[in-house]
């Protein structure tokens, strides 16, 4: 075997100046007034001349360079020996002829700084983009030859990319795992905590975030075996898992990230909140663990009334109705719950709470928020939905575990994972066949589900295997619209994405419709699924889906996508019911950072955050990137988010939460003269639009002038 490994040069060094340069360009206006775009491409190429090339190992030919990765623990064989020597080389020969070319400086970046496979040492690069493509390709085909050639050319196209813990894992000896995101409960005991401590631990150390319901453990100065004032509350906990998370990581490659989610009407709700404040005591304060508050209608409806609200224990709330507290409406049971003296209950002002929330969000942008009723009105199994993940966009139904003294498992529970990837709906768009895409999309996600190796957690195994749940996410939706010359917001924007989100879920209910059909099996308890029974098709089925405005109607047309009709759903409908469907859940949108900039999109379906953006890349500092698919003649349909405002950001997202089956990553932007009232009439709109979850609440940054920074784009608002 003989490889070519070049080092270094000074030429190199002097390419990185020129590269940071270049890409600085950016955020300079030219002598013209217009955005200096070509600069950034000239950064790409002396990036990838002056500092990957010099660094990128070489091989003979394919077969040494396969033989050496798997002899040395770069790569798993398997995947690469499921399928003929000659169709491997076939893979790789048509994905190197793609010829792909990174569209920005910082999607190159991104790319060999956080996903290409490196040599142990990390000096040096093993993969291109489109080995990392391949490989991720054959590891998912699992030897199905069709799949593993759609999957590269979906990937190259830039119409489907896997989310970060797949496209950095997939197919390498040396990893974590394959899933985003997990979701774990935790019941009233010593032993379910100390369990999911441990649980946080092992999936911090494999992949995505893990985020864990507080609800039922009781509050502070509970009884414990009837000796009164004993309970320590939830904040004690939440220090304990800060801390894990801060200890687990990935390879060192993505740091541990959790989020602690408590019920609205849990006794501890205000000294939850108030560890996120700034002036918190240390003992208390919560620094990186991510907190979400779940709020029921009645606690609108109370605010809106000025009453009081009461704060329930849920200790009190087992005992009485042999529930937890948070697998029951308090919506629907609340004046039962007031009027029962055997449940403890103290009382809040309900305008106080959402005040608080409010602060909290303008200081840190916490909590997240998810709308109890809103999203158990829209959920497809049986069971009740009353936690979200860390980005806030998993919405799944799940099940306690039972454990003995040594903290083993009596009876294994349902917990969550979710497996993501997305859609770029530009190139999407712009496919040919936006079904085939969707497919493939649907396949390669639900292999994801099927090789995830979570025995570590047998709650989180044993929900995959019941649900196979993924989430199919979307990306690039300014971007596409901007190219369109349609603004975002707009009566014609929210009729995109309303008939376009309207398609997706068409074509990736009949995706899972058709692996059910070749599985010969469903997902578990389909039967008591709104789609075993046909209600869930009935809002397609009993009127017609089509785009309001003219434009859309072209925009559609030119595209040659088809707009599924009621003859389509009615078809598909009745599949469903006899066949099934093999994914519980399957479209999930999450906030898509790395990859959005990879493949040259606008991040998730929000509107950009400024025309050149800026990010901090460790050592190498200022780097910006410019709003994907604009141009010089286009600047007027790039508004920023904070211009845009948080109204038009809702009505675009209710007009996608509508079809998709869990929930989408909402973040709300602010002008820096917004007030607590602003943000509080914001969360009121999103429950009265349908919005089912928050994210981040982000408030725009007093900017350097152009007098301090002379010629600066960013500067400009």
């Amino acid at each position: 075997m003989t490889t070519d490994i070049m080092e270094p040069t000074t030429e190199g060094i002097g390419a990185r100046k020129d590269y940071h340069a270049l890409n600085a360009q950016l955020n300079l206006f030219a002598a013209d007034g217009s955005i200096q775009l070509d600069k950034d491409h000239e950064a790409v190429e002396a990036y990838l001349c002056g500092q990957v090339e010099p660094q990128l190992i070489r091989f003979d030919d394919l077969e040494t360079k396969i033989d050496y990765l798997v002899a040395n623990d770069y790569y798993e064989e398997a995947p690469i020996r499921a399928y003929p020597w000659s169709f491997v080389k076939d893979l790789y020969r048509s994905a190197y002829a793609y010829d792909y070319r990174f569209a920005t400086f910082l999607g190159a970046f991104k790319f060999h700084a956080g996903y290409s496979l490196k040599t142990f040492d990390g000096n040096n690069y093993l993969e291109s983009f489109e080995d990392r493509v391949v490989s991720t390709a054959l590891f998912l085909g699992r030897g199905d030859e069709e799949l593993a050639s759609s999957l590269v050319q979906e990937m190259l196209s830039g119409r489907f990319q896997p989310a970060t813990p797949t496209f950095l894992n997939a197919g390498k000896a040396q990893r974590g795992e394959l899933v985003s995101c997990f979701l774990l409960r935790i019941e009233d005991n010593l032993e379910s905590i100390g369990r999911s401590v441990n649980s946080a631990l092992q999936l911090s150390k494999r992949g995505g975030g893990v985020a864990l319901l507080l609800t039922n453990l009781r509050e502070q100065g509970a009884p414990i075996k009837k000796i009164e004032n004993q309970a320590s509350g939830v904040v004690p906990v939440m220090k304990i898992l800060e801390d894990s998370f801060s200890y687990a990581n990935q390879l060192g490659a993505r740091q541990g990230a959790g989020a602690a989610y408590l019920h609205a009407h849990h006794p501890d709700i205000l000294a939850f909140l108030d560890t996120k404040r700034e002036n918190a005591d240390e003992k208390i304060r919560i620094k990186t663990l991510s907190l979400g508050v779940v709020i029921p209608d009645v606690t609108f409806e109370l605010a809106k009334r000025g009453e009081e609200m009461h704060l329930f224990s849920p200790y009190d709330v087992q005992r009485e109705y042999g529930t937890a507290l948070s697998d029951l409406s308090v919506t629907e049971h609340y004046d039962d719950l007031v009027a029962n003296p055997r449940i403890g209950k103290k009382t809040i002002s309900a305008r106080a709470f959402f005040r608080t929330i409010a602060e909290l969000q303008f200081e840190s942008g916490y909590p997240y928020v998810m709308f109890e009723d809103t999203v158990n009105a829209a959920n497809p199994l049986k069971g009740w939905i009353n936690m979200s993940n860390l980005c806030s966009e998993i919405l799944q139904v799940n099940a306690p575990s039972v454990y003995d003294r040594a903290i083993g498992y009596q009876d294994v529970g349902r917990d969550i994972s979710c497996n993501l990837g997305s859609l770029n709906i530009a190139a999407a768009m712009a496919s040919g066949d936006l079904g085939a895409t969707i497919d493939t999309a649907v396949r390669g996600l639900t292999s994801v589900s099927e090789l995830s190796d979570i025995d570590a957690v047998p709650s989180i195994a044993h929900g995959n295997e019941l649900s196979h749940a993924i989430g199919l996410g979307q990306m690039n939706l300014h971007g596409y619209l901007a190219s369109q010359r349609i603004h975002y917001g707009s009566e014609e924007g929210v009729d995109f994405t309303n008939m376009y989100f309207y398609t997706v879920t068409y074509h990736a209910l009949r995706a899972s419709n058709r692996i059910s059909i070749q599985r010969g099996r469903a997902f578990g308890d389909f039967e008591n699924s709104s789609y075993a029974d046909g209600s869930y098709f009935e809002k397609y089925t009993e009127r017609v889906w089509e785009p309001a405005t003219a434009k859309v109607r072209d925009v559609f047309r030119d595209a040659g996508v088809d707009i599924p009709t009621r003859q389509d759903w009615q078809e598909l409908s009745e599949s469903v019911q006899k066949h099934g469907i093999y994914n519980a859940y399957l479209q999930a949108v999450p906030p898509t950072g790395s990859i959005s900039y990879i493949n040259n999109a606008t991040a998730s379906i929000h509107p950009i955050a400024s025309k050149i953006e800026i990010r901090k890349e460790g050592k190498l500092g200022r780097v910006y990137f410019p709003a994907p698919h604009m141009d010089n003649d286009n600047l007027e349909f790039f508004k920023d988010s904070y211009e845009i405002g948080y109204e038009k950001i809702i009505d675009t997202y209710a007009a996608a939460t509508q079809h998709v089956d869990q929930g989408l990553s909402c973040t709300l932007f602010f002008r820096d003269t917004a007030t607590t009232r602003d943000i509080n009439k914001a969360q009121i709109h999103a429950w009265r639009q349908g919005i089912k979850t928050l994210y981040y609440i982000r408030l725009r940054q007093m900017a350097l002038t152009g007098t301090e920074v002379e010629n600066c784009v960013s500067c400009e608002l």
